[in-house]
């Protein structure tokens, strides 16, 4: 067995361990990059990327058959070629790896190893029993792979994740999507849009990470005016049969129904990678998902010279986060035993379905109760949204009673993703709304709702906090008395 001694030992050479690997060389470090499988990140292989070449097909088929409320006609009925949306898809999903691999490329070749790795102890690594590498620290950045419920095991090639769409030559007639997360809730609309029969079912009603019951619920509404989703279904069975799958359940009406799929598309979450790398040999203490136990501002492992970064901590698996946590862990990995915290930036998540949903800040579910106000919109009768007609969903903000300082926000609507990057700067600045209303606005646009939805909370702030002023003056009154 071959021994390599390194300073920093990176394990994954997605986002977040391309981004540790460049902090650990900036540093002035030796650092070492071991992958098990193929280079190429989640995002640009079979997430952000190709499903938004798939969702750029889906509104392009969307548009054409609703041109008629502004008086453009399409004669005739409007055509999806599977087959070259999938082409389009794979053609510029592999321009975008290719992009990716041009950044492995330029790393020396020294700096790399190819390899699954397994920890002997902490700071000794096996990689396929042909390399021992020890290193001063470790971070691990091995990812996630998609989370299969047990009921839907068994189906053999009819059950697919979202790796396997994008690996299709062209579009089946019917799938039944599990999970109306994130990716469920992309994949099942974009699907039904380019004429595929979707069926979407979900668990305890949760719609797209939304925690805010006011902004759910809309979004639910919105939804099923276009496509069956259920966030809340009783399925009673799920068998293959032959080539198909057969899924019994309980209607949105209360009639058992039985239907048949081509596939069945699961998206019930994803795994951090952990699993195989032997942690039982570190002295890292484990949470009940394997996972260790870290300090998220610095992403080190309790005291131990080990890292873990990006969708392997299964903390926010997201690219900006995963290029972020990266970059702390690696620089902390070169400067270990000095560790420091990182910076972290304002939470944002977007999902790309139509309307949008946007989640910034401290979630719904998250705040102090009694201690924040809700303002809200409505974009039924906002100008800009109504002239384009995407009139739909509506937006709730939140604000601190005390300091009058912007929490957060959810929303499902029109131009959702710019305006979460609006209100994801404003949290990680500590602005009040006051001061964010201060902000210019033109007409008319879209955020001119957002406008609203402050205006709203800054009447609700006056009221609260005069509210709590009188109560404080009693209060007074009282103890004099």
């Amino acid at each position: 067995m071959k021994t390599l001694h390194t300073d920093v030992a990176v394990i994954g050479a997605g986002t977040a361990g391309l981004a540790a690997y460049r902090a650990a060389r900036a540093a002035g470090k030796r650092a070492l990059l071991i992958e098990g499988g193929v280079y190429g990140t989640t995002c640009a292989r079979v997430g952000c990327m190709p499903s938004k070449l798939l969702i750029a097909a889906a509104e392009a088929a969307h548009a054409a058959a609703h041109g008629a409320p502004f008086g453009v006609h399409v004669d005739g009925a409007i055509r999806v070629d599977g087959a070259e949306v999938m082409a389009r898809v794979k053609r510029e999903r592999d321009r975008f790896v290719g992009f990716v691999l041009d950044g492995v490329e330029s790393i020396p070749a020294e700096d790399k190893l190819h390899g699954h790795a397994r920890f002997f102890s902490d700071g000794i690594l096996r990689i396929d029993g042909h390399t021992e590498v020890h290193a001063g620290s470790v971070v691990i950045a091995s990812g996630s792979s998609p989370a299969i419920a047990g009921p839907l095991r068994g189906l053999g090639d009819r059950l697919v994740v979202n790796d396997d769409v994008f690996a299709w030559d062209d579009l089946p007639r019917r799938v039944a999507v599990f999970g109306p997360g994130v990716i469920g809730l992309e994949l099942g609309q974009a699907l039904s849009r380019l004429g595929v029969q979707v069926r979407v079912f979900g668990v305890s009603g949760s719609l797209g990470g939304i925690s805010d019951p006011a902004v759910r619920q809309r979004a639910r509404k919105i939804f099923q005016e276009e496509f069956y989703l259920d966030p809340d279904a009783r399925v009673l069975e799920i068998v293959r049969i032959g080539d198909e799958v057969e899924v019994r359940y309980l209607a949105l009406d209360n009639t058992e129904r039985t239907e048949r799929f081509d596939y069945v598309l699961a998206a019930t979450g994803r795994k951090p990678n952990v699993d195989t790398l032997d942690l039982q040999n570190t002295s890292l203490a484990l949470d009940g998902r394997g996972v260790p136990v870290y300090d998220r501002h610095t992403l080190q492992a309790g005291s131990s010279p080990i890292f873990i970064a990006g969708d392997a901590n299964a903390d926010a698996p997201l690219l900006h986060e995963a290029a972020d946590e990266g970059r702390i862990a690696g620089d902390n990995a070169a400067r270990f035993p000095s560790v420091r915290a990182g910076a972290r930036r304002a939470p944002l998540g977007v999902v790309f379905s139509d309307p949008q949903i946007a989640l910034v800040g401290t979630p719904h579910a998250r705040l102090e109760q009694g201690g924040f106000v809700v303002g809200e919109v409505d974009f039924g009768d906002q100008g800009r949204s109504r002239v384009m007609l995407k009139n739909r969903g509506m937006l709730r903000v939140y604000a601190d009673i005390e300091s009058g300082r912007f929490l957060g926000a959810e929303m499902v609507g029109p131009s959702a993703e710019h305006i979460g990057h609006l209100l994801a700067w404003a949290v990680q600045q500590e602005l009040t709304v006051a001061r964010m209303l201060e902000m210019p606005f033109y007409h008319p646009v879209v955020e001119e709702g957002l406008r609203t939805a402050l205006r709203d909370a800054q009447a609700k702030l006056a009221q609260a906090q005069s509210a709590a002023r009188a109560q404080a003056q009693e209060a007074v009154s009282a103890a004099r008395v």
